[in-house]
């Protein structure tokens, strides 16, 4: 299977998160996202390190680990006017609507540990974009 994924999941690759198995599982399929996500999983992983939640030199190993995964990537600025019409359109943050924009250009779903977006398009204005959104749990079994 073909799957857009977001850093809420990619993140639960590298730190002990809940839901971070059914990430794991997810990782045998052929991945698409926005290059942004390398920028959003450093991010969060720093966040942890800093914290105290990951030991200092986990955010770099994973760093090295999600560069082999081999995520396809594609550039944010191809996607901003579908992602900056989708933030409007939903009332939701640019960052999120990046992914769900090349989930719809690629015609497949993306996989989210997003509730918030999740929900957002599960509401009757966003039908046409319900098809384009799986949340994480799905993947618990």
């Amino acid at each position: 299977m073909r799957w857009v994924v977001d850093a809420s999941v990619a993140a639960k690759w590298f730190a002990p998160e809940p839901d971070a198995e059914a990430a794991q599982r997810i990782l045998g399929h052929e991945l698409y996202a926005p290059d942004l996500l390398f920028a959003e999983v450093a991010n969060i992983l720093w966040k942890k390190q800093r914290r105290g939640e990951l030991a200092d030199e986990v955010p770099e190993i994973a760093a090295r680990m999600l560069l082999g995964i081999g995520v396809h990537a594609s550039p944010c600025a191809d996607l901003m006017p579908e992602a900056s019409a989708l933030a409007a359109r939903l009332d939701h943050p640019a960052y999120d609507c990046f992914y769900l924009a090349l989930a719809v250009r690629h015609g497949i779903a993306m996989v989210t540990a997003d509730r918030r977006l999740v929900a957002r398009c599960q509401q009757p204005d966003a039908a046409d974009l319900q098809q384009f959104v799986r949340p994480l749990a799905a993947f618990e079994h």
